[in-house]
């Protein structure tokens, strides 16, 4: 009987000793989260999927020097639905998962600019590919952060490209009433003006299909130019719509026409069309090379714009968080110690050229690109043409250079 008791006791204990070791080991490897967020679903998706595949890949490749100091880096997809409401719920569900340390997004600035106030109010970083509002990083949330250009000098450059072209002398201005559209269809307005061209209408709009009560009016004023502060998924309709309708002129637009399924939506109305980017086409890019070949590996697809640079905000924050934990002395920093690594980053080298952050989150010289469609044809749309490139300093950078 003795013996019996003897053993049941010497199990228990052997199985509260194997408990015990299993969590020490547990708690040797902490878990560190990347977020992001982007829209998985709906008409924008095919950028907001792009996006959120160029993150995990780099978190993928990337991770080796944490998972190295004892961490296991894990990647968690949001889909914000390019919806405010629903990229602010993500948000607070976000916020409240204390192993989640840095967040990769948006696409939308409508969405970035309220869900980042969750972010702050929580020391929780966030590095953009793709917010080009000005009031992204003018706020000066030092937790918010993008790698691409703003609306500011993106509105202007189109305006000068608009005012280069010959015959152009009036525009009608367009925009679909979000911040984004808003932002940069203002920017290229005063712009066109100053560089003497008439305005004959700015309107806002939310139609996604039947834009013939907007068309008639253009037609009538007849401009010279059109230029539409918008998403592709609304912008190609209008165009192939405005075309069919009988308009002959010019289309301009900034980087909310960059999307393959513009080019479909258009058709070969959209062919001519000219736009302003923050991202080239990852051809541009000539560190770019191996990424793409391996997002065609992984996901079966071309890369989108924006891709490359998702792929430099995931970096970005890894680095942030190595250089945080180094500091730490190798234990878990907390989130703002990320954030006040990320924001401290200087000559970053990435896919799409060199990042270092101002002490609003700009980065000090960001890329500016004017494109032409050249097919209806969505496989070629990374064939666009590059027309020109401008290397403009950020608004503190500029005025630090006098």
């Amino acid at each position: 009987m003795r013996s019996k008791k003897f053993m049941l006791v010497a199990l228990v204990m052997i199985a509260a000793l194997s408990l015990s070791v299993a969590f020490v080991q547990a708690q040797d490897t902490q878990v560190i989260k990347i977020a992001s967020q982007s829209p998985l679903s709906g008409p924008q998706s095919i950028l907001g999927i792009s996006i959120r595949n160029s993150a995990e890949l780099a978190v993928e490749q990337l991770s080796a020097d944490l998972e190295a100091a004892g961490f296991t880096v894990e990647f968690v997809p949001y889909d914000d639905q390019a919806t405010p409401d629903v990229g602010v719920s993500n948000a607070n569900n976000i916020v409240n998962d204390a192993a989640i340390l840095a967040v990769v997004g948006h696409l939308n600035s409508g969405v970035a600019l309220p869900s980042s106030v969750v972010y702050d109010d929580s020391d929780l970083v966030m590095v953009s590919p793709a917010n080009t509002n000005v009031n992204i990083t003018d706020r000066g949330l030092v937790t918010v952060n993008r790698i691409c250009g703003r609306d500011d000098s993106q509105g202007a450059a189109g305006a000068q490209f608009a005012a280069s072209l010959e015959g152009v002398e009036t525009v009608y201005v367009l925009h679909d009433t979000t911040a984004y559209g808003l932002g940069v269809a203002e920017f290229f307005q005063a712009e066109a003006e100053a560089q003497g061209l008439e305005i004959l209408g700015f309107e806002g709009t939310e139609e996604a299909a039947n834009f013939d009560g907007i068309i008639q009016p253009i037609l009538a004023l007849e401009p010279d130019l059109i230029y539409f502060g918008g998403i592709y998924s609304q912008t190609g309709i209008f165009i192939n719509q405005a075309r069919s309708a009988g308009y002959e002129g010019i289309f301009v637009g900034p980087d909310g026409f960059d999307s393959s399924e513009f080019a479909e939506l258009a058709g070969d109305a959209g062919v001519g069309t000219y736009y302003t980017s923050v991202a080239a086409p990852v051809s541009v890019y000539p560190e770019a090379e191996q990424f793409a070949a391996d997002y065609e590996e992984a996901y079966g697809e071309g890369v989108q714009p924006f891709g490359a640079q998702a792929y430099d905000s995931a970096a970005i924050v890894l680095a942030g968080i190595l250089a945080a934990v180094e500091a730490n002395d190798g234990a878990l920093p907390t989130r703002a110690q990320v954030a006040e690594a990320v924001r401290a980053i200087e000559g970053f080298e990435g896919l799409t050229g060199t990042v270092t952050f101002d002490d609003n989150g700009d980065n000090e010289i960001a890329s500016y690109f004017i494109l032409q469609v050249v097919s209806a044809d969505k496989d070629e749309w990374n064939n666009n043409e590059l027309l020109s490139t401008q290397e403009i300093p950020s608004p503190l950078f500029a005025e630090a250079m006098g």
